[in-house]
């Protein structure tokens, strides 16, 4: 068994309609020294994180603490916006997106959700995946046989608990639920 520690980035200092790869703003840092430190207990242990800006810094902390280097997977990023979709019609698409299952978005969003979950489960050794909402939402509906977007609202810096069992996802804990989705 393989026990993975997904943490959803910091806040990121744009929205996903004005910057392409936001870092994180204030906020999202205080939260990325919360979360290392809440973590910090648990390893060290290989990290893992989305190419992303606010994955990478989120990262850092943590990594700093276990003095390891973390490893960049472009398998465990950020939902693709559809080509065409301009970057300030994001937010809408993802709105309506995310009121739907993957089966709805088709084929490109199947196969995507269908690299999340092979990447987690993949993964041999325990370790902590920093991701995005939408990616730790396909780990969860994966654990739970749910195929929505949206399983649950969770938080920036929370952290989702899975283990890898037999070459599926069982849910162990769902990290702490934010009051909005989208900013």
């Amino acid at each position: 068994m393989t026990r993975l520690y997904l943490v959803r980035h910091g806040r990121a200092s744009a929205g996903w309609d004005t910057d392409p790869d936001p870092g994180l703003d204030e906020i999202g840092v205080r939260q990325a020294k919360e979360a290392a430190a809440r973590l910090s207990v648990r390893g060290p242990l290989p990290i893992i994180t989305s190419p992303l800006l606010r994955c990478r810094q989120t990262a850092a902390e943590l990594a700093r603490l276990w003095g390891v280097e973390p490893r960049v997977e472009e398998r465990v990023g950020e939902i693709p916006s559809p080509e065409g979709v301009a970057m300030s019609d994001r937010i809408d698409w993802l709105r309506v997106a995310m009121r739907g299952t993957w089966s709805d978005l088709g084929p490109t969003y199947v196969d995507y959700k269908n690299r999340v979950v092979s990447t987690l489960v993949a993964l041999d050794d325990d370790c902590v995946v920093f991701s995005h909402f939408v990616a730790i939402n396909v780990a969860i509906g994966s654990a739970i046989s749910d195929d929505r977007l949206v399983v649950r609202s969770l938080d920036n810096c929370s952290v989702t608990i899975v283990d890898v069992v037999d070459g599926g996802l069982q849910l162990v804990e769902s990290g702490h639920e934010a009051d909005t989705l989208i900013r």
